[in-house]
């Protein structure tokens, strides 16, 4: 008799603890997910990538800590560390969707200077290449300077098309690849004009 009132109390007791087992977070999984689409939506993966790096990071780990967990017994299943992963996955995120708009102003600054240095590099170059000495081999030299320039125009008007397309960081990039070359031009047609003034005393 006590066998058979101690069953349904036991069934009970094992049902109860069931219910009350540890169930993935998900709300704080989509709160998660959503704010780092969000963050990348708003380009922070270009704009801000480290901080947009971190949460994608923490809502990777957090979603390998879910697994884990889901993977165990149902009474032995703890998403504590996931549920503070999936915290620390949305601030990160937020904080990188919230840095955007400041990077890429800071972006846009630097290519805009870029791509003014990067012209008047260009214009130098060209006005050197009056002076520049044009023997039989200087002549093979301009003509591979002259198509080299052609090429940092290029890059340059495509750096300045970029900007205007409000792709900031492929114009700092290209402007920046664009003054570095015009520059190493300049040099070297530097050092071919002072090479024929001491050839020519």
């Amino acid at each position: 008799m006590r066998a058979k009132m101690l069953l349904p109390l036991l069934v009970v007791c094992l049902l109860a603890l069931l219910i009350g087992c540890a169930k993935a977070p998900q709300q704080e999984i989509d709160a998660a997910k959503a704010a780092v689409d969000a963050a990348k939506a708003g380009e922070a993966d270009r704009y801000a990538a480290d901080q947009f790096n971190a949460a994608q990071d923490s809502l990777d780990a957090a979603m390998a800590e879910v697994d884990q967990q889901n993977a165990k017994f149902a009474l032995t299943r703890n998403y504590d560390k996931a549920s503070q992963l999936l915290k620390s996955a949305t601030e990160s995120a937020n904080a990188a969707a919230a840095a955007v708009a400041a990077n890429k102003e800071q972006v846009k600054t630097e290519a805009t200077d870029l791509i003014a240095q990067a012209q008047t590099a260009v214009s130098d170059a060209q006005a050197l290449m009056k002076r520049a000495p044009r023997g039989k081999e200087g002549r093979a030299a301009l003509e591979a300077i002259a198509a080299d320039l052609s090429a940092v125009e290029t890059s340059v008007a495509e750096a300045n098309a970029a900007l205007t397309g409000g792709d900031f960081l492929t114009a700092r990039d290209k402007s920046k690849a664009a003054l570095d070359k015009a520059n190493s031009l300049k040099d070297e047609l530097q050092q071919a004009i002072s090479t024929k003034k001491m050839l020519s005393r």
